[in-house]
């Protein structure tokens, strides 16, 4: 185990605190536990050293032979009822802790994903995610439950068997404690093997999930242009690659425990002989050579038990390993603290929504070092103005807007609201007064209301009375149950355009000061957008707005209209003027206007 395991593993420390008295208790039994292990065969070996009158333990030498044969079964019978009673409050303690801990480390893991940004999302399929926050978190569990704990009850029994061994006949102890070196050291060589090997299976797990959830996600596509038996193949390829490297665990695994075995059989046959020997010589009884047979069979439990946890304890490494490497990554995107906040933004953050003057100053960013996305882009969008942002497929629209709310970061360049740079803003707040309807609405199972207030909280009542504002009554009407309606994953069960409504909505009922719309009646048919924009008119009265749309109908009732082109700010004015300059603007628009092209 390197040094970074060690730190990862301290690191799991403190999820443990809570549940100190219970480890506390499970740790305190391992000597009992022990103890009652190793008395088993010494009581077994007493029985026959009496019935054949040979040397035996000093308070059983008075006794007579039936008196001591009862006592002895007796013993035998309370060692065994205390261990088993013993053993299962250990376990039911070390399962609940093991089932506390991983619970606590799934919260953390899943509220640190939530915090990463998106670029880091764009880069990590949601199948390795989720295999880190389901099956790698399992494997957690499953080593401290199983592994951890068990391990020091094992090196316990292993230690107290030995000095028991060595305190009734020393050669004989000695031999099978001897016997043990080599299965150490074969559990040492294979680790190292075996680790990388179960990296690698939960790479290909991660794979195989990410596989798994692209296809049902996209399932339509798939049945619609028959890609089943294409993409049927693909996936039989990952489902070999993973066979191929759970193999190569399973190797590693039945070695060390067909090692064990063929080591414990010779061990056996050595006491044998040995204690053979020693019996026929006269050195030693034969309830003393039993009781070392006996303890021959004990002894490598401990180590059979260690070969059964050994896939669980690599596996927990690397699943220790991989969600370390998700709890490290950076939280690229967060608050500033207070001492490093202007006055203005510590200001505005606690008083009510601002009119909302958005500014870009010199603002340059990129998805890849080598694409550039917006250069040097600079403009100011005056409180409660219109503002439509238009141009050629991957001009920047759409960054534009993930910048302004703080889903990525500009490497270059100062984005304002209300004069004060947004991140010196509390991202609660900032999120607060941007409301954004995006192109490619999610909803989330559960009813209407839910997914309309979402975190506001909005009584009944009053989310009745906006549904009726914003023109919301006959959509809910068509839904039967209205607002507690259930809705399917992602809004299933309803069209296209009803789901950018109910986007539209949830934007509106928070009153935002800046309210951004992306594409947002892309899915709308005419008398539906027609209908919305009625409402929107008053919902827009006196706020800033700032739209993306591809038709020529939504560009041209805005106060003034940027057109961006590879990044840059290349014209901007309103409908009139841009046609009357004849540039970029006024040839999108003639095209769009035969029908040819879309802003």
């Amino acid at each position: 185990m390197s040094s970074l395991d060690g730190q990862r593993l301290r690191r799991l420390l403190p999820y443990l605190g809570r549940d100190r008295k219970r480890l506390l208790l499970s740790l305190l039994l391992l000597i009992p536990l022990a103890l009652a292990a190793s008395v088993q065969p010494l009581l077994v070996g007493q029985v026959i050293s009496k019935l054949r009158g040979e040397e035996v333990l000093s308070w059983l030498a008075p006794l007579p032979v039936p008196v001591a044969l009862r006592l002895l079964v007796l013993l035998l019978l309370a060692a065994v009822l205390l261990r088993l009673s013993l053993q299962g409050t250990q376990t039911y303690n070390v399962q609940v802790v093991g089932q506390r801990l991983t619970a606590r480390i799934r919260d953390d893991l899943f509220r640190h994903a939530m915090a990463l940004s998106l670029r880091f999302h764009d880069r990590t399929p949601v199948g390795k995610l989720l295999t880190r926050l389901t099956s790698d978190v399992d494997a957690l569990a499953e080593v401290f439950g199983s592994g951890a704990v068990g391990v020091l009850s094992d090196l316990v029994t292993l230690l107290v068997i030995g000095l028991t061994m060595l305190s009734i006949e020393w050669r004989l102890g000695l031999l099978l404690l001897v016997s043990q070196v080599p299965v150490t050291l074969g559990v040492i060589w294979l680790q190292g093997r075996y680790r990388k090997a179960n990296y690698r299976v939960r790479e290909e797990l991660g794979q195989l999930n990410a596989d798994l959830q692209e296809n049902l996600q996209g399932l339509e596509v798939v049945q619609m242009f028959r890609r089943e038996a294409v993409n049927g193949e693909r996936f039989s390829h990952t489902t070999d690659a993973y066979r191929r490297a759970v193999t190569g665990t399973i190797f590693y695994d039945s070695s060390i425990s067909a090692f064990i075995e063929w080591v414990a059989l010779a061990a056996v046959a050595m006491v044998l002989a040995l204690g053979g020997a020693m019996v026929t010589g006269g050195a030693m009884g034969l309830g003393t050579l039993t009781t070392f047979i006996l303890f021959s069979q004990r002894v490598f439990d401990p180590l059979r038990q260690l070969a059964e946890r050994f896939t669980q304890i690599q596996g927990g490494l690397t699943a220790v390993e991989r969600i370390g490497e998700l709890l490290e990554q950076p939280i690229e995107i967060a608050d500033l603290p207070s001492s490093q906040r202007s006055p203005a933004a510590l200001l505005s953050g606690a008083q009510r929504f601002s009119p909302g003057e958005v500014e870009f100053e010199n603002v340059s960013f990129a998805y890849r070092p080598d694409d550039p996305i917006l250069t040097d882009l600079s403009f100011r969008i005056a409180p409660g103005e219109h503002v439509a942002i238009v141009g050629p497929t991957g001009s920047g629209k759409t960054t534009v807007i993930r910048l302004l709310c703080r889903l990525y970061e500009p490497q270059q360049g100062t984005i304002r609201l209300d004069g004060v740079d947004i991140r010196e803003l509390p991202i609660a707040t900032l999120r607060r007064r941007l409301g954004v309807v995006l192109q490619d609405t999610f909803l989330f199972s559960g009813n209407v209301a839910d997914n309309l207030r979402l975190d506001a909280d909005i009584s009944e009542v009053d989310l009745e009375r906006l549904c009726g504002d914003l023109g919301l009554a006959p959509l809910l009407g068509r839904l039967g149950d209205g607002l507690a309606t259930e809705l399917r994953e992602r809004g299933g069960n309803l069209s296209s355009g009803e789901r950018q409504l109910l986007a539209v909505a949830r934007v509106a009922i928070r009153d935002p000061s800046v309210l951004v719309m992306d594409e947002a009646t892309a899915f709308m048919d005419p008398s539906t957008e027609a209908t919305l924009q009625r409402d929107l008119d008053t919902l827009l009265s006196g706020r800033t707005a700032i739209v993306i749309a591809h038709r020529l109908a939504t560009v041209e009732a805005a106060d003034r209209i940027l057109v961006l082109r590879r990044g840059r700010l290349i014209e901007e004015g309103n409908h009139r003027e841009l046609r009357a300059f004849g540039g970029l603007y006024a040839q999108l628009a003639e095209l769009q206007e035969k029908g040819l092209a879309t802003l």
